[in-house]
């Protein structure tokens, strides 16, 4: 297999990577937000904490920014919420399937029914839409922690971006 000429030389330092346009939305302050923003930042996302609780939305790295109220996702946006537990879950994933989001997760056990369902069907949000959300997000590569867990997301919502496969199939 041979790499692109252009793809070997950004790897080497040789030669500058395309700047990227698209934005990571970590929805809820979170250990996990935390780590998310912080490497989406390292791989050239536009990095945004949305946390509706002005006392929570302190928790952020340096350099996210940090939101208040929605922001309207482009489609540019890759929307991730953090904490499935929140009571504000359904009217903030309503408020992202209205706007242009690339794509929509919720992090959380896939082993356990997914509470955004429920939430979003109490909101009147037609199937199809509540069917855009994904759970499980990232990569199948056992994470437990905080910073795995954001490894797993943004190399899934990579693969995802490129059309790849994700693991070791290429």
């Amino acid at each position: 297999m041979t790499a692109e000429p252009e793809a070997c030389a950004v790897a080497h330092g040789e030669a500058e990577a395309a700047p990227a346009e698209r934005t990571l939305v970590a929805v809820f302050a979170s250990p996990v937000a935390r780590y998310l923003l912080r490497y989406a930042a390292d791989l050239g996302y536009r990095a945004v904490l949305f946390e509706p609780d002005a006392a929570r939305a302190s928790d952020a790295p340096e350099g996210a920014e940090v939101r208040t109220t929605p922001p309207a996702p482009g489609p540019d946006a890759d929307v991730v919420v953090t904490d499935h537990h929140r009571p504000e879950l359904g009217t903030v994933l309503q408020a992202a399937l209205a706007g242009e989001a690339r794509w929509i997760g919720v992090l959380g056990n896939p082993r356990h029914p997914g509470p955004h369902v429920e939430a979003l069907r109490a909101l009147d949000v037609p199937e199809p839409d509540i069917a855009r959300v994904h759970r499980p997000v990232g990569l199948n590569i056992g994470s437990r922690t905080p910073p795995e867990i954001a490894v797993a997301t943004l190399a899934g919502l990579l693969a995802d971006r490129n059309d790849r496969p994700g693991g070791f199939e290429f």
